[in-house]
């Protein structure tokens, strides 16, 4: 059982999206530049997109010329979606829906149409989203017959995840499967549509598309290109990313990630997708993973970046009390080498340092968890034992629902690889089913903790 599962995530079948772009909040983004008008009055623009952070204004689309003219798609700080398209200063086209966006565990599919030369006014704009039409906006001001977008203007930047000179705009999340179609008016079921068995909304080939003269598709599968137009056209540039924003977290297979919405956390600072957390004073305070397990086995790592201390853990409790005292279900890997089964200290196994790699191997079938360091695993452990549970630390709660979990302290980072790892690692290993991007094998039975594996083994 998954006590969070992001929405429009299937376990198996049809197309499977390989690689998603991690943009970080507050440099990455892309550009391009139409050395021509590409058509103005008649665009769609669609993306599969997974937040990391709520609250904040977070431009996912844009063009601005001059400031007067400015055509964006973004998350306003209310968590609601906006599209404004301004010409002369004066709003000539914007909605801004009635729902709000605040699942950071889950990917939405966003189609955005351009339609201003429509014969229907209420039609020249149209938001999809996972497959629906938005019909319900606390603004809904449609444009007059005709009006250009600043959008695909020549000479006029296209961004991907910020806005002109506004730094406050990155957008913190993940990107999939973006496309933007130079011409036509496209409904969602060009790019997705609703599984026979689940009614879930999923991605579907868009390389069969006519994109256009400035159209563009972007899959993110050269890690070394993260702009590359997959259709063929002008690469888009690319600020403030490395081949390790290259993600295997997608609408088709959705990663655990730390969960910044837990009430209570105080000076934690979130960074590469949720999967980095920054302490910024001298307390304890634990994050817990989006997902939780109550069966199956489990496997992932995590590596102390700085800092005074830091905590690996698992935990029943999805709150943001105190690792120490409070948490008597928990089950921590300290860094010099003591572990805590609940509040009580056991038997010190090896510390670990800064640089160091911490996994964690969670029997959630037999109650029981185990650590390595770099490697090796602590305790004389034996994950493959089953009920046995050789050199395994008892979970003080059976029968539960456990977190991954982890407590930095002391103005100091920890990240965390679920199996798409925010930092660089020197070898790849998968989980048997070939999910997962590791530093270390994984043991026999112990899966990565994304959707496809919960699915199947949780």
């Amino acid at each position: 059982m998954v006590t969070v599962l992001g929405a429009n995530t299937l376990s198996s079948g049809g197309f499977e999206v390989a690689n998603s772009c991690r943009f970080d909040g507050s440099s990455s983004s892309m550009s391009i530049t139409p050395g021509s008008n590409m058509n103005l009055d008649r665009w769609t623009w669609s993306g599969w997109i997974k937040r990391s952070s709520i609250g904040v204004l977070q431009s996912i689309l844009a063009a601005d010329n001059a400031a007067s003219d400015t055509t964006l798609i973004e998350f306003d700080a209310n968590d609601k979606l906006n599209f404004l398209n301004l010409v002369s200063n004066n709003i000539k086209g914007k909605k801004i829906t009635d729902r709000v966006f605040r699942d950071i565990s889950a990917w939405y599919h966003i189609v955005v149409v351009w339609d201003s030369a429509n014969s229907t006014a209420a039609d020249r704009i149209k938001i999809y989203v996972n497959g629906v039409r938005e019909t319900s906006f606390a603004t809904s001001d449609n444009p007059d017959s005709g009006v250009d977008s600043s959008l695909g203007e020549s000479g006029v930047a296209t961004l991907i995840g910020t806005y002109v000179g506004e730094d406050s705009r990155f957008f913190n999340g993940y990107l999939a499967e973006v496309v933007l179609i130079d011409g036509s008016a496209l409904a969602p079921t060009s790019f997705g549509e609703f599984d026979e068995d689940s009614g879930i909304w999923k991605p579907i080939k868009v390389s069969g598309l006519t994109f256009g003269t400035h159209g563009f598709y972007l899959d993110f599968q050269a890690s070394g290109n993260l702009g590359n137009d997959a259709n063929g056209g002008t690469d888009l540039g690319e600020s403030g990313l490395a081949a390790v924003d290259q993600s295997t977290d997608t609408c088709t297979n959705n990663f655990a990630t730390m969960n910044p919405l837990i009430p209570g956390q105080t000076n934690y600072t979130y960074s590469d997708g949720n999967l980095t957390i920054t302490q910024g004073s001298a307390a304890w305070v634990k994050s817990n993973s989006t997902f939780g397990m109550s069966s199956g086995k489990w496997y992932w790592e995590g590596k102390w970046v700085s800092g005074n201390y830091t905590v690996f853990a698992v935990d029943n409790t999805d709150t943001a009390a105190p690792y120490s005292a409070t948490s008597s279900s928990a089950v921590g890997y300290k860094r010099n080498g003591n572990v805590e089964i609940g509040t009580d200290p056991q038997t010190d196994i090896a510390a670990y340092a800064h640089g160091d790699t911490v996994s964690v191997a969670l029997d959630m079938d037999n109650d029981a968890v185990y650590f390595y360091k770099n490697g090796a695993i602590q305790n004389s452990g034996d994950p493959t034992s089953g009920a046995s549970k050789t050199g395994a630390y008892a979970l003080p709660v059976a029968n539960s629902t456990y977190f991954a979990n982890i407590s930095p302290y002391g103005s100091g980072a920890t990240s965390m690889n679920f199996g798409s790892p925010p930092y660089a690692i020197s070898s790849s290993n998968a989980d048997e089913d070939g999910f997962g991007n590791f530093e270390y094998a994984v043991p026999a039975g112990y899966f990565a903790l994304c959707s496809k594996n919960l699915a199947e083994y949780g």
